[in-house]
């Protein structure tokens, strides 16, 4: 499924975020987005997900102009197509790691015990299903959120900062399950970034600038 942004531009108050801002990832592409902190990238993302509202541009996810939904048929679509793997994991905590990792099939009303183990053994946290999240470790959180954001098969994956609080060793462990499940899937990828590594296995890297443009 392919992501198309154009002439994107966002502002709180008096204060441009970005400005003016089009990209377009193509099914099975892998995207990073870098720059300095504050220059907009994960309020860019989160629009791209149809999460933040902008002020002008257009969001499209497989020809679908966010723009034109209303809140719950942007749920709705990314419920069905879009997997986000949040910095903060946004794991719950009163949720074992499988019951975690399968809300978003339980969302759509679907169960799928065997995506759900198969999907923790790709990640590489098999057998630990059964524990309560504040019994892991980081690496292993940001494991268990990488595992939910494509246990649904989403055309689309977008994740901010996934290897930001990590080791390098652990992050490349992340970072490969990561790569192995969407190439797995032909998803479409886009990931923001400050990891020089993480970048460096993508197909394209696109600078977000100051001024809220790509270099």
């Amino acid at each position: 499924m392919s992501l198309v942004v154009e002439n994107l531009s966002k502002r709180y108050a008096d204060s441009s975020v970005f400005a003016h801002v089009s990209l377009q990832v193509a099914p099975g592409e892998f995207v990073a987005i870098v720059g300095e902190s504050g220059v907009g990238k994960s309020t860019l993302l989160n629009c791209m997900a149809g999460l933040d509202s902008w002020d002008s541009g257009r969001v499209r996810i497989g020809g679908v102009d966010l723009g034109g939904l209303d809140d719950n048929q942007r749920a709705l679509l990314r419920r069905q197509q879009v997997g986000f793997v949040f910095q903060a994991f946004h794991v719950l905590p009163h949720l074992d790691v499988a019951q975690n990792v399968a809300l978003p099939l339980m969302l759509l009303g679907q169960q799928d015990d065997a995506r759900v183990h198969t999907l923790l053994a790709a990640v590489g946290l098999e057998g630990l299903g059964a524990r309560l999240p504040q019994q892991l470790s980081g690496g292993q959180l940001q494991r268990v959120a990488i595992a939910r954001a494509l246990v649904h098969r989403p055309a689309l994956l977008l994740a901010d900062e996934p290897t930001g609080n990590l080791d390098p060793t652990t992050a490349a462990k992340v970072m490969d399950a990561l790569l192995a499940q969407t190439r797995a899937q032909g998803a479409a990828l886009v990931l923001v970034t400050h990891s020089q590594a993480a970048a460096a296995r993508a197909d394209r890297v696109l600078q977000l600038r100051a001024d809220g443009m790509f270099a």
